[in-house]
């Protein structure tokens, strides 16, 4: 296990950086993963005179390749338990055990070991209050009759002979699905541990786990689960196992299709996506408003071109009540707009959003980024000979905070916008409601792929 990484040459670059590797380093199943990745506009690669040129997005974790092991860092500098805070805030996840949290690994890079550290603390949880157990079906050969007798295995393999009985019988047994969901992660994770005390943990505590006999195996289960009273307790569990397999989809956080299991690739911007979605609704939910669906009636269409266009949709649409109904489109965007202007692109695109759904002439939008030296906010004003077009507010979020007190620099920024637009509700401010998991097209407990887009999961699917 940690000889294998050993020998392996570690390649490390940050967000929208490039290295360059020597030809022979890459192998031609490394170059097909690669540009498998690459039509998924994870990362690019390019050849070169001398070799190939690997250039990251917005995907960071790790790509273990057969002679390197790749190495993709976040741009955002975040400590690694306040990374697990944000993490399990976009996945409705409760926070572990702060006792649990001293022992993980703290370095920025490190979040695969956060993720893997998080499944170890939640099945060791499992374990202390014992595995749950259900009926499994056995084939068994006894000397007794149990069960059911299997006549058509009792005539071809002991035909005439009484002294042994082929039975299917139903036995209380571990090996269920949840368990072996957890022991597969468990050893996906003990082979892409960094850390070697982490591995090894992983490691030990899989051998108190059963596990199907592939990882497809795992994955199916986790596709097919469904949650009741009796084993609710698995869902963090099975949130971070969702991280290690290839459950989430190339659409999703994880990206792992046509990989070994050495590799954890997480996609920042829908990570932010869906961090922005829940603290969207829960602001907004305190200020008389909801999220509403961008599709069917509500959606911004292009139509007449000479190929289709994908439609408009903000990451979260708003609906205000009041004697003038409101919409407010807000998007999230993982780009360092604390420290750069927003981009023309950007803007358009959010004057697409404010056309569409505002009146004219109280047109407004919020566009919401990521900021790691505290919160912003600034208003750009969108101006014509006719007059202001549209009001545009960025709000920077402060990802050195926890979730729930970062939260309170986005309400600072929605209630003006609000009043920007004439909205009579936006000085009152309601009592707080308990918060909603799923609710209108916003966040979901957890990150479903959809086409391109997520999507909340009915309330039998699995977190």
């Amino acid at each position: 296990m940690g000889d294998h990484r050993t020998r392996l040459e570690e390649i490390r670059l940050g967000e929208y950086e490039y290295r360059e590797v020597q030809r022979e380093q890459l192998t031609d199943t490394d170059l097909s993963h690669l540009r498998s990745l690459t039509d998924q506009r994870c990362l690019r690669v390019s050849e070169t005179r001398y070799g190939w040129r690997i250039e990251a997005l917005s995907t960071v974790g790790v790509l273990v390749l057969d002679h390197i092991r790749l190495v993709i860092e976040p741009k955002t500098a975040v400590d690694g338990n306040r990374l697990i805070s944000w993490l399990c805030y976009a996945l409705h996840l409760p926070l572990p055990h702060a006792a649990t949290l001293r022992r993980w690994d703290t370095d920025p890079a490190g979040f695969t070991d956060l993720v893997i550290s998080a499944l170890v603390a939640e099945c060791r949880m499992l374990l202390l209050g014992g595995l749950r157990r259900d009926y499994v079906r056995r084939d068994l050969v006894e000397p007794v009759l149990r069960g059911r007798l299997d006549l058509a295995a009792q005539v071809c393999r002991r035909y005439g002979q009484l002294d042994r009985l082929h039975l299917r019988a139903f036995e209380r047994d571990a090996a269920i699905w949840e368990n072996e969901v957890c022991g597969a992660a468990l050893h996906i994770g003990a082979r892409l541990a960094d850390r070697h005390e982490l591995a090894r943990a992983a490691a030990d505590t899989a051998a108190l786990f059963p596990r199907p006999t592939n990882r497809a195996a795992a994955v199916q289960m986790l596709a097919r689960a469904r949650y009741t009273r009796l084993n609710a307790r698995y869902r963090p569990a099975h949130a971070w196992a969702r991280l290690l397999l290839d459950g989430g989809g190339v659409d999703d956080l994880l990206v792992d299709t046509g990989h070994t299991a050495d590799s954890l690739l997480l996609r920042m911007e829908t990570l932010w996506e869906a961090v922005v979605r829940r603290m969207t609704i829960e602001v907004a939910a305190e200020i008389s408003g909801h999220p509403v669906p961008s599709t069917g009636g509500t959606a911004i269409k292009v139509t007449g071109d000479l190929s289709s266009h994908s439609p408009f949709r903000p990451d979260v649409l708003l609906h205000f009540a009041g004697a003038q109904p409101m919409l407010l489109a807000v998007d999230a965007k993982y780009k360092r707009y604390d420290s750069r202007s927003v981009s023309a692109g950007d803007i358009h695109q959010m004057l697409t959003y404010i056309a569409g759904y505002c009146p004219e002439g109280t047109g407004a939008a919020v566009l919401v980024h990521p900021s790691p030296t505290g919160a912003t906010h600034r208003r750009l004003r969108v101006t014509a000979p006719r007059g202001q077009l549209a009001e545009l507010h960025v709000a920077g979020i402060d990802v050195r905070l926890p979730p729930q007190d970062a939260e309170k620099a986005l309400a600072h920024v929605l209630a003006p916008t609000l009043h920007s637009i004439g909205h009579p509700h936006a000085a009152a401010r309601r009592t707080p409601q308990p918060r909603a998991a799923e609710a209108g097209s916003g966040p979901a407990p957890r990150l479903v792929p959809t086409a391109g887009k997520l999507r909340p999961p009915h309330r039998d699917e699995p977190p």
